[in-house]
Order: C-alpha cells, then structure tokens, then sequence
C-alpha cells in the first residue's frame, strides 16, 4: 500500500509539521509495510520529519504567458471558462505522482476554509479519474465555507474524516454522507523537552502564543493582548513564555511577539522562545507551561494534550469544535470579534485561573478519549481499502 499526504505546505508552520509528524506514526503503527510519501511545497522543511519514505517537491510550475502552453490556457480561460488545464500545467510535479500511489490522503487541516479553490477541485478529480482512493485527513470546515461547488467536491471523497463535531454536522446537514469523526492526529504526537531558559520558573510560567494572522483579521486585537499581558505581570507573579509555532516568512509568530516581549523585558518576567525549534521541542515547553494562551491551533493542542488549562484567541470553526469535543462546551475560546475587547480577555484569563483545578480535571478525564479518537483515523483506510 503506497499512500501520499498532499497539499502540505511545509514545516515552518509547526501546526503542518505535528500533522504530518503524528498521522505517520499513527499510519505506520496500524500499517507497519506501507509506504508513507509526502508531496511538500516546501520539501526543505520536512527533512527534520522521520518515519517518511520520501518528500516529493511539487512546487508550482509558474505557466509563462507568453508560451504555447499559456497560449492554450488563456485561449480555454477566454473562451469556455475552463482552467483545468492551466492548474493541470501549475501543479504537475503533484499530479505525476497520481499513478504512483494508492491512497491520496488531503492533509492540512482547514485547507477548505479559503474560498473557493478550482486547483485543489481539480487536483481531486485526476485523482478519482485514475481511479484512487481520496481521502480528507483531520479536516474542518465552516458553514461560511460551503458551497455547491465545493459539496460537489467532498461528495467524490472515499471517504472524510473530520477532526470535530462541529464540521461532522455541518457536512452531514449539506446531504455529505460518507463523513466519519476523528480527532486531529497531533493531539498523539511526542514531546522533546529542552532545557528551561533563564527566568523560566517551574511551575509557575504561562505560555503566550500571538500570531499575524489575527493580528490583520482583527487589527485592535494587538493592544488588547497588550493589556492582558499587562494585567498577568500586574496581578500574578507569574513569567510569560511568549511562545511561536508558526515561522514562515512574512508570517512569524515571533515578530509579532517581540514587541510584548520588549514592552515587559525591564520587568525580568518575560521569555521569548526561539523561532527556530520545531513541534516535538515547542510542545516539550507547552508541556512543562501552568497555563498557555493561543492563537495558533496546534500550539493550544500541544497544551490541551499535555493537560495544561488553555485560553484559545479568536479564530475559527476548528478552535471551537474541538474545544466543545473535550469539555463539551466551547470552554474559553474567545471569537474573533471578542479579542479586541480587553476586559473580554481579563475575564476569561481570570476565569481559566479560577477553575485551574476543575479544567486539569476535565483534561485528565477527556484528553484519553480524545487520543483514542486520533487514532481511529488509519484504521477506518481499511474500509477505503476494502
């Protein structure tokens, strides 16, 4: 059994890596003799990931305008409204490695979360052409994001596992039947645990994680996570581990933290983590956190997965689902529009504080259950297979 992960888009963001990282081991244990091949559009990245028998570079081939085969292109685009062919020419080294495995499993996460997206429909539909089996790993999607054309899409799947309820009843309301509930593979993956830095205090650290993406989505969100940490330095004796987990160019958790880091640095109370660390080495620091508050998904599932009482900031469908999953409630995640509200955020800070006792026990009591579900997802490839 020859099975390819595709639409990775590289391991700078360290959710991707904990993606790939853990559904490997996950496959591999269930699956000792398969083959596990990862198509990467930033292939340098994933060297660091083991257990992968090869990483395919299926960088897009950029179509020249001005040559026969943009020539084509634009003459279907103009006059029948028909891009297959030019995404057939842009993602060519992914699709020459269609009749070279079996199983095509759609990783990323919430890469149906964008709009619409011809090229990925089309990638999708050469894949069932050549008659293999499709599946949509750990994925979640919003209301907001469904479409006719995209329901078209998830309706050729062989199958589509969703990594909370939440999407599970959106897909199922929309008619999509072949839906079955896992839980994101990460919350399986490893921990690598670092020595502490200087004026990290054991027991008694709070992990900070901020990221670009929110940032833009909601611009006064930055001041207002500026007078959370104020209020945390102010109210607590706590150190603040401002904390990335995603380091792509132009898109660098840590940039974005460095200014909370320079603002509070004269206090002796706060850390910025390296950038330069990967999955395994971030959650061996969430690990060893009293409390961490996250942007970034993966980095809250690092901590939600070592028991570690979490505040979720503003983000998608997949932040809450997943938080409802486990407490059975969307227990401290805060919407989008609610994080530029700075008495919003001390609240729920001062609620997570409050109930440390309670939300380590509902972790303890439900994090088991939810791992049991991440690895659910390799054993329902057998009636893929079958």
């Amino acid at each position: 059994m020859k099975i390819l992960l595709f639409f990775h888009v590289g391991s700078l963001n360290r959710g991707c890596e904990a993606i790939v990282r853990s559904s490997v081991d996950l496959i591999k244990k269930e699956y000792p003799n398969a083959v596990v091949n990862l198509a990467s559009f930033n292939p340098e990245s994933d060297a660091l990931i083991p257990n992968l028998n090869n990483i395919y570079d299926v960088r897009t081939s950029k179509v020249n305008l001005y040559s026969v085969e943009g020539v084509i292109s634009a003459f279907n685009v103009k006059f029948f409204k028909d891009e297959t062919y030019y995404w057939s020419k842009n993602y060519k080294k992914l699709i020459a490695l269609i009749p070279q495995h079996d199983i095509f499993l759609s990783i990323g996460g919430d890469n149906y979360c964008y709009g619409e997206q011809p090229w990925l429909y089309e990638i999708d539909r050469l894949i069932k052409k050549a008659g293999k089996k499709l599946v949509l790993w750990g994925a979640s999607i919003g209301g907001e994001d469904i479409s006719d054309t995209k329901i078209k899409d998830l309706s050729s799947f062989d199958l589509l596992l969703v990594r909370e309820s939440l999407t599970q009843n959106i897909l199922k309301s929309k008619g999509i039947q072949n839906v079955e509930l896992i839980a994101d593979s990460a919350f399986t993956m490893q921990k690598e645990e670092l020595p502490l830095p200087f004026g990290w205090q054991v027991g008694n650290t709070i992990g900070f994680n901020f990221s670009p993406l929110v940032w833009k989505k909601n611009k006064e969100s930055h001041k207002a996570a500026f007078d959370l940490i104020k209020h945390i330095i102010d109210t607590t004796s706590m150190t603040i581990a401002f904390t990335p987990h995603v380091i792509e160019p132009n898109n660098d958790d840590s940039e974005c933290m460095q200014d909370f880091y320079n603002a509070f640095e004269s206090t002796g109370r706060v850390i910025l983590i390296p950038n330069n660390l990967n999955a395994i080495q971030y959650k061996g620091y969430i690990a060893r956190m009293k409390f961490f508050i996250g942007a970034r998904t993966h980095a809250t599932i690092a901590a939600y997965s070592t028991l570690i009482p979490t505040m979720v900031l503003g983000y998608s469908i997949k932040s809450k689902g997943i938080a409802k999953d486990i407490f059975g409630e969307e227990k401290l995640v805060l919407s989008l529009a609610e994080i530029s509200d700075s008495n919003k955020l001390i609240e729920k800070f001062d609620e997570m504080i409050s109930q440390e006792k309670e939300i380590i026990n509902e972790l303890a009591n439900n994090i088991p259950r939810i791992k049991e579900m991440s690895k659910k997802a390799p054993v329902f490839l057998k009636q893929v297979m079958n």
